[in-house]
């Protein structure tokens, strides 16, 4: 969302700021507009303030006639004690927080082990910058390449067809947010303002400064591949390593007294690093790896996820939906929709990429998985979400690995309904809605790469998941008129949501069974996006620091 006109830079917050919420004013306001309000809302002269800096803006839509934004404002004042004294009970006038960002250890001189980081995506990015900032010298390790490889060999699948599946839109530096519409909002509860972390280290790297003000933020691919190599060159500044194209394939746990401990990681190539500390983070794709952890007996449990298709309309038609035309202050209108069909089953737009691609996302010979990708500018002719199911481990029972087993039937479906070309099935909503295979495209030309191939999408997933998506799609065109139009096109098959396990782990963030592991991240089953996902490394990494400080003196 581009300003009109540049914002009142965000400051480093403290506690002797005030906050005001709620601040109103239309989307053509102009830049001393937001001093004028904070004058009539505290009702106060001019001289009295010191300074304004915006905190967060966002916009509301529900009438079209008159959008206007909304500002959260940190204030400076002659005399703060007097206005807070005057507004005493008012929710919308507050003491700014104290969000600055503290490490809450250094590591000592005589800390010899060094801890290892798997995965090099959002999760273990920042549990290894975190790591690297209080001196523990992390090494990260990834299967994949670094970003710009990795770049080339995406582009292998979707401009030629060549998978490979160390190098992809799963696996490599970055993870799978990088290949993504580089969100950064999340709806987890983040008291120590743990997210701002992660959004003023992106600013250093690079990002633009507005994803510290607005409310649903996002970078876009482009801008997330410098990112990620400016973290990579951080880290390595401050005595951090990384090891590319490094896959874990064992662990070495030590039994002893009835208690597991983390030793070692073993490569592919029979490397062996010695290790006390894992933070494991490998993405929600390492299906090889979850394979290994059960054989060594760590503690996993199936968890729930969803399955759908993507859905591609003209982003015009989302234009007007939301705003009654496009409004180039508010970018490209995004949604979101839920439905609880007849059958149990919710229904729900997921991971909804305004003006972006639907991608070719499978990291596994012979299946075909999408995903949603856009750049920070959004200015494609498509907009596109995945339209998911809900489903649980009842609708997968048996052992922790079987939502993997679901994953890759219905991504095996999809690899024969395209083709066997890593083309994707693909359908016209009027033509699924109605029970007949599509034979010609529309109005709506799908973005997807390496192509599409027209058929009866109803054989790609379950009969409950078809039935449930059916009744929904005409529900959510009474939201979003035209949003079951006959010529959107639905390309199959979504199945990467989230994470179908979780590993177990303790208040401490270890592993419940296996001393000195520390599931992490959306792999691990507890964030769901890329800022959910750095947020968990952060926290990791301050329990590993914890652990080592407590070792250390027990030694």
């Amino acid at each position: 969302m581009q300003a009109p006109f540049p914002l009142p830079r965000p400051l480093d917050i403290g506690p002797a700021m005030l906050r005001l919420t709620e601040i109103k004013l239309p989307l053509d306001h102009e830049p001393d507009a937001i001093r004028a309000a904070v004058l009539r809302r505290l009702r106060i002269p001019a001289s009295d303030l010191a300074s304004v800096a915006v905190f967060k803006r966002t916009h509301d839509a529900r009438k079209k006639s008159a959008i206007v934004f909304i500002y959260s404002l940190d204030v400076t004042l002659r005399d703060e004690a007097a206005i807070l004294k005057r507004f005493a009970g008012d929710p919308q006038v507050r003491p700014s927080p104290d969000m600055e960002y503290r490490l809450v250890a250094r590591a000592p001189e005589r800390s010899e082990r060094r801890p290892v980081v798997i995965g090099a995506g959002p999760c273990g990015l920042f549990a290894g910058l975190i790591l690297a900032q209080m001196g523990f010298r992390p090494i990260i390790l990834d299967r994949g390449k670094v970003v710009r490889e990795r770049t080339k060999d995406t582009w292998g699948l979707w401009r030629r067809s060549v998978l490979n599946p160390e190098s992809n839109v799963q696996f490599g530096e970055g993870g799978a947010g990088t290949f993504s519409d580089g969100k950064l909002y999340s709806q987890i509860k983040d008291p120590r303002f743990l997210g701002r972390k992660v959004l003023t280290e992106f600013v250093k790297t690079g990002a633009p400064e507005e994803i510290l003000i607005d409310t649903h933020p996002h970078i876009g691919t482009f801008r997330l591949v410098t990112m990620v190599e400016s973290l990579r060159k951080t880290i390595e500044s401050l005595g951090g390593e990384y090891r590319f194209q490094s896959r874990v394939d064992d662990l070495d746990i030590e039994t002893h007294g009835g208690r597991r401990r983390v030793r070692a990681v073993v490569l592919a190539d029979g490397t062996r690093v010695a290790a006390d500390h894992v933070v494991l983070a490998p993405g929600h794709s390492a299906r090889d790896t979850f394979e290994m952890l059960v054989a060594h007996g760590v503690d996993i449990e199936a968890k729930p996820f969803s399955i759908g298709f993507r859905i591609e309309h003209p982003q015009s038609l989302i234009d007007r939906a939301r705003y009654g035309k496009s409004i180039k202050a508010l970018g490209a209108a995004d949604y979101r929709l839920v439905h609880h069909a007849s059958n149990g089953r919710s229904v729900y737009s997921f991971c909804m990429c305004p003006g972006g691609t639907v991608v070719a996302a499978t990291s596994e010979a012979g299946r075909v998985a999408t995903n949603g990708m856009s750049q920070y500018s959004r200015n494609e002719r498509n907009a596109n979400a995945g339209i998911v199911v809900g489903i649980t481990p009842a609708d997968f029972p048996g052992h922790a690995l079987a939502g993997i087993e679901l994953q890759r039937k219905w991504e095996a479906r999809a690899f024969e309904a395209g083709g066997g070309t890593y083309a994707a099935p693909a359908q016209l909503v009027g033509d699924f809605l109605a029970g007949r295979a599509s034979t010609s495209l529309g109005g709506v030309v799908p973005s997807y790469r390496p192509g599409v191939m027209l058929t009866d999408l109803s054989s790609c997933l379950p009969d409950y998941a078809i039935a449930a998506i059916r009744e929904a799609l005409p529900a959510f065109g009474r939201q979003i008129p035209g949003f079951d139009m006959a010529d959107a096109v639905l390309t199959g098959v979504e199945t990467r949501t989230s994470s179908p396990i979780r590993i177990r782990r303790n208040d401490d963030f270890e592993s419940v069974n296996t001393i000195g592991l520390y599931p992490a991240g959306e792999g691990a089953g507890f964030a769901g996006g890329i800022l959910s996902a750095a947020v968990d490394g952060i926290k990791v990494a301050e329990a590993v620091a914890h652990s080592v400080a407590a070792s250390l003196a027990l030694a």
